[in-house]
């Protein structure tokens, strides 16, 4: 994970990352709206990231849309389980939202597969 928009206090959607072989985090899509009781239990698992990969990005705020998302970058330390849909975009990102399901503390981000 490598984002987040919303209040510090309750997310509302996650910006998902995964890193790729060279050991960089690669946008892969973001989730739908959180439930408010996620978003809370979230708040307390984020860092706000002093140095991210994706400072100066910007993300829109729906597909084909020129409105951006404003997000708080964190450090990549939480591995989500999100349910997607096997429709990508050229640059490999997932077209759709992805369905939260839960946060992963058993799982370190080294143990998520690459990204390709």
């Amino acid at each position: 994970m490598g984002a987040y928009t919303g209040s510090a206090t309750a997310p509302r959607t996650l910006l998902l990352g995964r890193y790729d072989e060279a050991g960089r985090l690669r946008f892969v899509g973001r989730t739908t709206t959180l439930p408010q009781s996620a978003g809370r239990a979230l708040a307390g698992l984020l860092t706000p990231a002093t140095v991210h990969p994706w400072a100066g990005w910007s993300f829109s705020a729906v597909w084909g849309s020129r409105k951006t998302l404003e997000v708080t970058l964190v450090e990549s330390q939480l591995v989500v389980e999100v349910g997607v849909d096997v429709a990508r975009d050229s640059g490999g990102r997932w077209r759709h939202p992805a369905r939260w399901h839960r946060a992963r503390s058993d799982v370190a981000p080294g143990e998520v597969p690459l990204v390709e």
